[in-house]
C-alpha cells in the first residue's frame, strides 16, 4: 500500500515538473543544454563499437546556421517510423536547398537506442571520424530529457503507453540559436500529460516545406 501511494506520489512529482517549464516563443533563446553522444573514433575494420563518449551543447549543434528540428515520442514507435523521421529523411536534400544548414531529429532515448533506429530506418551511416552518426538527418539523443524539459516539451505517459517522460512532437527552425518558428502538436499549444491521442498534423515534413518555401520567396522579393 505505502509502496503504491509513493510510486503515485512520485509520478505525480515528476509530471508536475516537467510541465512547469512553458514552451517558448518565436524569437526566443533555444535552450542551452548538453547531451551525451556517441561519436566515431578511429578503429580496426572488426571493432564492434568503434565510437566513444562525446558531450555536444546546443551551441555545438545550433550556433551560426539555420537548422530545422523535429522532435518526436520515441524510438522505434510506429508514428516516428513510418511517418516522421521518413518525411523530413525524403526531404532533406530539398529543405538543405532553402537556406538549411542541416536536420535533427530529437528524441528523449539514449544514443545507443537512437543508432540502432536509424539503421533499423535504413538511414546510410556517416563512418568518417567524429561524425554526427548518419549523412542527412541527424539524430540527437536527449536521454536524460535535459533540453526537452527547457524546450517546454517534456510530457508524462504512464497510464497512457507505459512510456515514462518523452517529448511532446514539434518541430522548428532555428536560426542561430533563436527560434524562428514553431509547430506543437495538438490544440493547446504545449504538450498534454498523459494525452490518449498522439497528434501529427503540423509538425510534418510537408508543413515544414511549406514553411521554408514561403520565407525563400519572401526573401527572392526583397
Amino acid at each position: 500500500m505505502m509502496k503504491s501511494i509513493f510510486a503515485s506520489t512520485w509520478l505525480l512529482l515528476i509530471s508536475t515538473t516537467v510541465s512547469a517549464i512553458e514552451p517558448p516563443q518565436v524569437g526566443n533563446a533555444v535552450p542551452d543544454a548538453t547531451f551525451q553522444t556517441r561519436v566515431r573514433i578511429e578503429s580496426t575494420d572488426d571493432d564492434a563499437n568503434p565510437f566513444d563518449w562525446q558531450d555536444r551543447t546546443s551551441a555545438d549543434y545550433f550556433q551560426n546556421k539555420r537548422v530545422v528540428i523535429f522532435a518526436l515520442p520515441g524510438a522505434f514507435t510506429p508514428t516516428c517510423s513510418a511517418s516522421h523521421l521518413p518525411g523530413y529523411e525524403d526531404s532533406y536534400e530539398k529543405m538543405k536547398g532553402l537556406g538549411i544548414d542541416e536536420v535533427y531529429c530529437l528524441s528523449v532515448n539514449d544514443a545507443f537506442v537512437m543508432r540502432q533506429w536509424g539503421l533499423h530506418q535504413g538511414l546510410e551511416e556517416d563512418k568518417t571520424i567524429g561524425s554526427l552518426g548518419f549523412t542527412k538527418v541527424k539524430l540527437i539523443p536527449d536521454g536524460a530529457a535535459q533540453f526537452t524539459r527547457l524546450m517546454g516539451m517534456s510530457t508524462t505517459w504512464d497510464s497512457e503507453r507505459g512510456f515514462g517522460e518523452r517529448s511532446w512532437r514539434y518541430s522548428a527552425v532555428f536560426n542561430n540559436m533563436k527560434i524562428e518558428k514553431l509547430f506543437i502538436e495538438g490544440e493547446t499549444g504545449a504538450p498534454v500529460q498523459n494525452s490518449g491521442p498522439d497528434p501529427f498534423e503540423v509538425s510534418d515534413a510537408d508543413t515544414m516545406m511549406k514553411y521554408l518555401l514561403s520565407t525563400a520567396e519572401n526573401n527572392s522579393e526583397l
